[in-house]
């Protein structure tokens, strides 16, 4: 190995604790702010007003639900406030995280001039950032009131924009991109986040209430076989987002596949698509054998049955999705610098074959869901062979 090769080796640097718990928190605080008022938009919410849902049940879930949004503001708070001192604690030379908690340091970082050359000062995207970050808390605690909870679709409503844009927020540039690599790197990196947030806040959300299922009555069943099969296609949009981003992600900051195990930022992210990976693996046995089944039972009219299935059988594979969700949650801090610097490779070069390809495998990624779901309502479509009574408790 040459010399120039050598200097050009940047060495891995651990996070510190602080730092660790933190950003983890952070994105915990996304998950619930984002994925939950998603999940509730685009799955609860119109289940819930579906003809034929039995009005207890309904009433059951949309109380468990107000609870759980409430929370997810609170915590969305906490950790916001958390991850702005971390930012003041990295800010510049750097200082102690304790000193960085003091309200007067984080007002200094958020007022500070712009940087020569920048359009807008970096603090000032932050101040914008976190003003929407407690709006969309607040929004999102005042359900812990009766009275607001009467209000929960308008209020989750008010949430999930506010809530989405304290992450799309955080992204803009005080800089203009150099070039068109850089000015995609965002997009990518924020496709990526509120992807994988409502992938994996929309999960604990569902497994959370079908906690409930000793409360709800016995026609449940058919409730929850909607829930999940919104759900589902949900999930496929984001498993998509996912994929797609961090394919180019890992493209920018692996040279190789070689530096996935010989790199420290290799192995940390060898380990989180291994995570990933899982949560995909846990979700096609819900798209290719469960969801058929659901479908099947409530075809059939096997009240028990569906009963079982939605929350029992379907709840059980969510909880390892949520599990192995979290694992990612816990790795993302440790994806510090790139394996690319760490092993002394030259940095990507974007050119218009790159670009070519990246489309080709969004738009192979995307048929490929398209196909997962056509296969699985295939799959659901099958003669029963005595399943309902297979699947009896």
């Amino acid at each position: 190995m040459s010399s120039a090769h050598l200097a050009a080796t940047t060495a891995y640097v651990m996070p510190p604790l602080w730092r660790v718990l933190t950003k983890s928190a952070y994105f915990v605080g996304l998950c619930g702010a984002i994925g939950s008022t998603v999940t509730y938009a685009a799955v609860l919410r119109p289940a819930l007003r579906a003809p034929g849902t039995e009005r207890c049940d309904a009433e059951i879930v949309r109380r468990r639900t107000a609870t759980y949004l409430a929370w997810a503001g609170a915590v969305l708070l906490v950790a916001g406030y958390f991850q702005l001192a971390a930012r003041v604690a990295r800010a510049g030379k750097g200082m102690p995280f304790g000193d960085a908690l003091a309200p007067g340091r984080i007002l200094t970082f958020l007022t500070a001039p712009a940087a020569k050359g920048a359009w807008v000062a970096q603090g000032t995207i932050h101040l914008i950032q976190n003003a929407v970050l407690v709006l969309a808390a607040a929004t999102l605690i005042a359900l812990f009131t009766p009275a607001a909870r009467r209000h929960l679709d308008a209020l989750a409503l008010i949430a999930l924009p506010l809530a989405l844009a304290v992450s799309l927020i955080g992204a803009i540039p005080a800089t203009r991109p150099a070039d068109l690599d850089h000015a995609l790197d965002p997009v990518i990196d924020q496709t990526h986040i509120v992807g994988g947030v409502v992938w994996v806040g929309g999960l604990a959300l569902l497994a959370v209430l079908a906690g409930a299922h000793r409360r709800l009555g016995a026609h449940a069943g058919l409730l929850w076989a909607d829930i999940w099969r919104r759900f589902s296609l949900v999930a496929l949009v984001c498993v998509g987002a996912v994929l797609v981003s961090g394919l180019w992600m890992s493209w920018k900051h692996v040279g190789s596949i070689g530096q996935l195990w010989t790199t420290t930022y290799g192995l940390f992210l060898f380990v989180k698509i291994l995570l990933v990976l899982g949560m995909v693996a846990a979700g096609g046995v819900n798209q290719f054998w469960l969801m058929p089944r659901i479908v099947r039972a409530r075809a059939e009219d096997a009240t028990s049955s569906l009963l079982h299935l939605t929350l029992r059988h379907f709840p059980r594979v969510v909880w390892a999705e949520v599990a192995l969700g979290a694992g990612v949650l816990g790795i993302v801090p440790f994806l510090g610098g790139s394996a690319r610097s760490q092993a002394g490779s030259p940095p990507p070069v974007a050119t218009g074959s790159i670009f070519a390809v990246g489309a080709a495998l969004a738009l192979t990624l995307a048929a490929s869901l398209y196909i997962t779901a056509r296969v699985s309502d295939g799959l659901s479509r099958r003669p029963a062979t005595g399943t309902a009574g297979m699947i009896e408790p």
